[in-house]
């Protein structure tokens, strides 16, 4: 009744940023990941893959994306380990009368997705894989059986005890695509610990998704029982302070979870914060760039061309547009070599001297102004007008950075009027 699993989630194959210099580079970045957690599954010689949602970046993606997927899953298939799965926000197909990538990867016997019927009361019915046909919510390997549910919202709290009536056996695992209040730093499809709670009693093993940073969840007694790894890979700027990998768990009966996060090795990726207040000059805001920027990566020992993310600020004697992206890039190249940047130019011009020297409003400043007095001039908006600017400002920098897709964007735009915490 032992068994051993891999537990992995938010994979996002298929990320790239469209357009840039090191495209195809990062591309495969997500493909090297996950092939290298199927090499440790095929060493350990586990019973199952899980993967917790996110397989995929978006639901429509690229048929190399496709034959790159199968030809990393492949060896997962010959081995006949299986690799089961459920649909995260970024898996889901909008137009449901279309077969998704997902249904096509388990209907080819490369995963086997798992999603559950809905009854007419509203209940859940969790029908047994069907092979043949690559469709069931429920399948068992070795004693323990395996349930799984997709990406369901914002209101995923209210169906756990919907959940857990539909679930008779016992030695259960739930396969979930959905975050943690509290410990998930995304800002929606999460539910409150109290609401996850209940899970406790039905399923011994509560495998996660959505998250990108990971964590575990206990019981009230302290017993873990929810475990999310996060991403393996770095899908955004911010996420290089977190921990990076996935699980490799085993579990007996009435013996607690064994389980060891065991890391991988996400691209190098950092936040740079370039600080150029009071240089007189293009050419002295230049050489406090350069030191400024060696000294900030000084500490990586990662050899790979690394990912930044930069902002820079201060009041300077020389008008900002004197310092442009080109020209950042080209000081970037010869210092880092990135493969992608993304520059947030937020330089000020100050004028005159002494106490009456006054700082001009930067390129965002104006940007935000402009929009403010745009939306507070339609009196249904006038309320919201901090929202939607920021909101803008959000849109404008994701298609900008080349990293936005047409999910991520309809996911920004479709975000609650009102939310318990920021992203």
């Amino acid at each position: 009744m032992s068994i051993r699993f891999i537990h992995t989630a938010d994979v996002h194959l298929g990320k790239t940023y469209r357009g840039a210099a090191g495209e195809l580079e990062r591309y495969e970045d997500f493909f090297r990941c996950l092939a290298d957690i199927v090499a440790d599954a095929l060493r350990e010689k586990v019973d199952f893959v899980l993967i917790a949602g996110d397989l995929f970046h978006t639901g429509q993606i690229l048929p190399r994306t496709f034959a790159r997927t199968i030809e990393v899953l492949a060896p997962l298939k010959e081995a006949g380990i299986a690799c089961i799965a459920v649909e995260g926000n970024h898996d889901w197909i909008h137009r449901r009368d279309r077969l998704s990538w997902m249904e096509a990867l388990s209907q080819m016997g490369y995963l086997k997705l798992l999603r559950p019927e809905r009854t007419e009361e509203g209940g859940y019915s969790f029908l047994p894989f069907n092979q043949t046909e690559g469709t069931g919510g429920h399948l068992e390997i070795a004693g323990w059986n395996i349930y799984g549910i997709g990406y369901i919202g914002a209101q995923a709290g209210s169906h756990v005890s919907r959940i857990c009536e539909a679930v008779t056996t016992e030695r259960n695992l739930l396969l979930f695509h959905v975050g943690i209040w509290q410990y998930s730093p995304v800002e929606i499809g999460n539910m409150k610990p109290e609401e996850a709670a209940p899970l406790a009693e039905t399923f011994t093993y509560l495998a996660l998704g959505h998250g990108h940073k990971p964590y575990i969840i206990k019981t009230e007694t302290g017993t873990p029982y929810g475990f999310n790894p996060g991403s393996p890979e770095c899908v955004n700027f911010g996420e290089q302070h977190y921990p990076k990998g996935y699980y490799l768990v085993t579990l007996e009966p009435n013996a607690p979870i064994s389980h060891e996060f065991r890391s991988t090795r996400p691209r190098p990726m950092h936040s740079l914060a370039v600080d150029l207040d009071g240089a007189p000059s293009l050419e002295t805001a230049l050489e406090r760039f350069r030191t400024q920027v060696t000294g900030l990566l000084a500490t990586s020992g990662d050899q790979r061309r690394p990912l930044l993310d930069l902002k820079i600020t201060g009041k300077v004697g020389f008008h900002p547009f004197e310092l442009s992206r080109e020209q950042v890039w080209l000081e970037l190249e010869s210092l880092a070599a990135p493969l992608h940047v993304e520059i947030r130019n937020l330089l000020s011009l100050v004028t005159g001297s002494g106490s009456e020297a006054t700082a001009h409003k930067s390129l965002e400043e104006i940007e935000r102004e402009v929009l403010g007095d745009l939306i507070a001039s339609a009196s249904d908006y006038q309320a919201r007008k901090t929202e939607l600017v920021d909101m803008a400002i959000a849109l404008r920098r994701m298609v900008c950075s080349g990293s936005a897709d047409e999910d991520e964007l309809l996911a920004l735009l479709e975000k609650p009027e009102e939310s318990p915490q920021k992203m």
